[in-house]
């Protein structure tokens, strides 16, 4: 049943899921979900992949939570469908191997959570980014927080308490999405992303991505503490060796992984 709502493809370095689910406009539910974390950690343990693109199939890229699924479970179940949930954008923060949103047309409550959980984000030009759970009476709490620190508070806060949605244009001017592409061009532009990112030395983002999330959130003298920790034994590895002694020998680096 997995395969049939979540597609998983190898392009090159990188994975590609697709949402699988068009009919409800790839609203997540939970088979989706669990789906969804078993290819992480599928990713994470393949050496040949060195990033992840998430698009959509359809009509839309995601459309949040199945409703009709969360109508039908009780208070505890629906806790722990949203502890599944978070557990998505943790896991992306944890993954060493980025992860790219693809998308197109819309991104809704939990869609746009997920969009902000990405590291990075490939958006057609016709894209719209929405928190709408005021609309029915449920504020979007848990794409609250990484929707906060991708947009900021002010920013943030407007489009949970309006729920009015934003365009790609306006996205990227805040700091939602990377980058916005001709209509169609969204995953194709991603996964070249991801390969571009692959060609890197593994070795240095997957010290550098994890740190990025956790020094985030440090009080600031204490991250600055913490990465000369970090990148003094993050400077003797093979790969930062061999990285300074290409451009010593002025050539291209010949990365271990």
């Amino acid at each position: 049943m997995n395969d049939e709502i979540l597609r998983f493809e190898k392009k090159g370095s990188v994975g590609l899921l697709t949402l699988n689910r068009p009919r409800v406009l790839n609203a997540l539910n939970e088979p989706l979900i669990d789906a969804i974390l078993e290819k992480f950690k599928e990713i994470e343990e393949d050496d040949k992949l060195g990033a992840a693109v998430i698009a959509g199939e359809g009509k839309i890229f995601c459309s949040g939570h199945d409703l009709k699924e969360l109508f039908e479970i009780n208070a505890l179940e629906r806790r722990d469908l949203w502890t599944k949930s978070i557990k998505v954008y943790e896991d992306i923060a944890k993954m060493s191997k980025p992860v790219i949103a693809a998308v197109h047309s819309y991104a809704t409550a939990a869609g746009c959570g997920l969009v902000a959980a990405c590291d990075l984000v490939v958006s057609t030009e016709d894209a719209l980014f929405q928190t709408p759970g005021v609309n029915i009476g449920l504020f979007c709490l848990t794409p609250m927080i990484p929707l906060q620190r991708s947009v900021g508070r002010k920013k943030a806060m407007e489009m949970l308490i309006t729920g009015e949605p934003i365009n790609a244009e306006e996205a990227a001017r805040i700091g939602l999405i990377n980058k916005v592409v001709g209509n169609g061009k969204h995953i194709e532009t991603a996964i070249e992303l991801g390969q571009k990112i692959s060609n890197k030395s593994r070795v240095a983002y997957r010290i550098g991505k994890p740190a990025f999330y956790m020094m985030g959130d440090m009080e600031y003298i204490k991250a600055l503490h913490y990465s000369k920790d970090l990148i003094s034994l993050a400077s003797i590895s093979d790969d930062t060796e061999e990285g300074i002694r290409s451009i010593l020998e002025k050539r291209e680096p010949r990365w271990k992984e």
